[in-house]
């Protein structure tokens, strides 16, 4: 199918959009669905045949690519008549390979994903932006995409360019616009979120944001998605420690605790640097979660290097803890550098890091046992009649029994009992 198919057929008015990666890529994903529902396409249900599948990809690892590659492929199988059209980071430096993929009918970059809805249907949207968010009760707000810090393994410089922000009237108008669709949580999502507005001008910070956002009727929660601990300014640690609104909860990357690796990385600080910043924010906000990335087997890394990175892990005790075995991207520094670690010891050290992750998370939770904090609810738990669960706003997740519908609503709950990674709560 070609790049401009006459679609007549209101049966043909249906889209499927797959979204692999982080939560800018949720929100492009969003923006793209409004624009396909004004335009009167209808989204399909899971199981159901699309007349046009949106795959908007991912490329931070060597597993991202190849789950990218197999949503194309299913997609192809589900309608091999539709219209295939692929996006995200992998289309920016592995086009040439998507173009072979069978059924692919657009390849769109990232910096065009705006455009899809246009090239598709040939008709274009005034609007831009959303007003809602498919499936969740906390709504991801991207105010920042691209990134500046060019760390030695990270391919999404590469792929998505150099930071660039929203201005600040448009930010408010999609927060506005996203309370009055009845979001009491949004989370404030970009690539490099520290680096909000310093391509301005003028120039502004996310805590200009923040502050802006304080203002708003309406708005409970503001939750930031992932910020770089060069970016954790004093100011941003008082406005956690004196807001009522914005979360006690950072996700704030390590990638490694040992100060040679974090060289090789090109990461801009040391494990102690890292470590001091934890503890001047348990300081200033008490109770906050920190969660984190990890990076392990990285080139050069050796058992002493690594035990650095689990003493750092077990001093912050996050609450969570991603960890990643290290992918070596085409085009990074890190993709040529020798004394690459052998498989075995890689999943050997993801494992233990993992069991350390574990037992830390475990020991914060148990801090709040007992204790009354405000929970959103977000969901009904599968399988479930009468059983909620969501987050306070250390994120921490909570599950209660409840036989109304708590769906969307804050409510205060005893934190009673820990079972996995949930916490039991009950109405006080």
């Amino acid at each position: 199918m070609g790049s401009d198919p006459n679609f007549k057929n209101l049966a043909d008015l249906k889209f499927k959009i797959l979204t692999l990666g982080c939560k800018v890529n949720q929100y492009d994903s969003q923006e793209i669905r409004e624009r396909f529902l004004e335009a009167g396409w209808r989204e399909a249900a899971k199981g159901q045949q699309a007349s046009v599948y949106i795959i908007n990809t991912c490329t931070v690892t060597q597993k991202a690519d190849r789950d990218s590659l197999y949503y194309i492929r299913r997609s192809f199988r589900e309608n091999p008549s539709a219209l295939i059209v692929v996006t995200g980071c992998l289309t920016e430096l592995d086009s040439k390979q998507l173009k072979k993929e069978q059924g692919v009918g657009l390849i769109i970059k990232n910096r065009d994903k705006g455009k899809i809805v246009s090239r598709v249907i040939n008709r274009n949207s005034a609007r831009s932006g959303i007003s809602f968010f498919e499936g969740r009760t906390r709504a991801f707000l991207k105010i920042q995409d691209g990134c500046n810090n060019f760390c030695s393994y990270c391919k999404v410089p590469l792929v998505r360019g150099v930071s660039r922000s929203k201005p600040l009237s448009e930010v408010m108008r999609e927060a506005r616009q996203l309370v009055a669709s009845g979001y009491c949580e949004i989370v404030l999502t970009g690539i490099c979120l520290g680096s909000y507005g310093k391509d301005l001008k003028p120039g502004s910070s996310l805590v200009t944001v923040i502050d802006s956002l304080e203002a708003v009727e309406g708005l409970h929660r503001i939750r930031l998605s992932s910020i770089e601990a060069k970016d954790v300014s004093d100011q941003l640690i008082g406005q956690i420690a004196r807001s009522k609104k914005l979360c006690r909860h950072l996700h704030i990357p390590i990638q490694s605790g040992d100060n040679e690796i974090l060289r090789s990385m090109h990461r801009k600080y040391t494990g102690r640097d890292y470590l001091r910043l934890v503890q001047e924010l348990k300081k200033a906000c008490p109770g906050i979660a920190i969660t984190t990335d990890v990076l392990a087997g990285y080139p050069g890394e050796e058992e002493r290097h690594f035990r650095n990175t689990m003493d750092l892990v077990k001093k912050i005790m996050p609450l969570r803890t991603h960890i990643f075995p290290f992918s070596p991207r085409e085009g990074t520094q890190a993709f040529v550098l020798k004394n690459q670690v052998a498989a075995d010891i890689v999943k050997d050290r993801v494992d233990r890091m993992r069991h350390a992750a574990e037992i830390c998370a475990a020991a914060y939770r148990k801090k709040f046992l007992s204790k009354i904090m405000p929970v959103l609810i977000e969901t009904r738990v599968k399988g479930s009649n009468n059983m909620w669960e969501g987050h306070t706003d250390n994120y921490l997740k909570v599950r209660c029994r409840s036989s109304r519908d708590l769906r969307n609503k804050l409510i205060p709950l005893r934190l009673e009992k820990i079972g996995g990674g949930e916490i039991s709560g009950i109405l006080p």
